[in-house]
């Protein structure tokens, strides 16, 4: 009975996230493309609010680094829905840059009272990222790993709640190295869907693993793709 609970509660939030987002317009909600538009309904004409003095801090932080894109914005945002509503412990970031999205990210995991792991290769990144994480006030929640990934990532043990890839190239070494920590229920979001669009065998591995489902969004701009683990 508790499984078949919390199997209904991951497709809630799924569903809920995914009506939300398709109503914003230039999202595409579709594995063949398709696009809906609601009126004039624009999340990023509805900033995110700070609920306390803690996500005002972090706000403005990723106000000052953030190239002030819509579409980091929006993907920013997305993960921070994730994070939050599905009560996320273990996030695992690949491709740090200097903290933007992992920013966004700790601002869910400051309610769940979670941890992210992110990993970064470039070590002026791993510097800036890190200051920014100070400024931020989030310093406790991560932990930047710097080096290649696909070789750090084999210190991994725990179960991944959340895993967001955001990195250059070819992400299948990530993917076939993290699924199986990935834990039943839990997310597995790859940005840059479409620009630079992902690479086949990326595709074929999150579209056609039978445990898997995959819906890609944004797919007009740079798109994102999202998959959960079936329970």
């Amino acid at each position: 009975m508790k499984r078949a609970k919390l199997v209904r509660i991951v497709l809630a939030i799924m569903v809920m996230t995914m009506a939300a987002i398709s109503m914003t317009p230039g999202w595409g909600l579709s594995k063949v493309g398709s696009r809906h538009q609601a009126g004039d309904l624009s999340t990023s004409e509805k900033p995110s609010l700070a609920k306390n003095e803690s996500e005002k801090r972090i706000l403005s932080v990723i106000d000052d680094i953030s190239e002030k894109r819509v579409v980091e914005q929006l993907h920013g945002r997305l993960l921070r829905v994730l994070a939050e509503s599905t009560k996320a412990k273990n996030v695992v970031e690949i491709g740090t840059g200097i903290g933007v999205s992992a920013l966004w990210l700790c601002l869910g995991l400051k309610s769940t009272g979670g941890k992210l792991v992110t990993h970064e290769i470039d070590d002026k990144n791993v510097s800036l990222a890190r200051a920014n994480f100070k400024r931020a006030g989030v310093e406790n929640l991560v932990t930047v790993v710097a080096g290649d990934a696909r070789r750090t990532v084999a210190q991994l043990k725990e179960p991944i709640d959340l895993l967001f890839i955001d990195a250059e190239g070819n992400n299948l070494d990530y993917l076939n190295q993290l699924l199986p920590l990935v834990r039943p229920g839990g997310l597995i979001l790859v940005d840059n869907a479409s620009k630079p669009k992902l690479c086949p065998p990326c595709i074929k591995t999150i579209t056609t693993n039978p445990n898997l489902e995959t819906i890609f969004l944004n797919m007009q701009s740079t798109g994102i793709s999202l998959t959960v683990k079936k329970i």
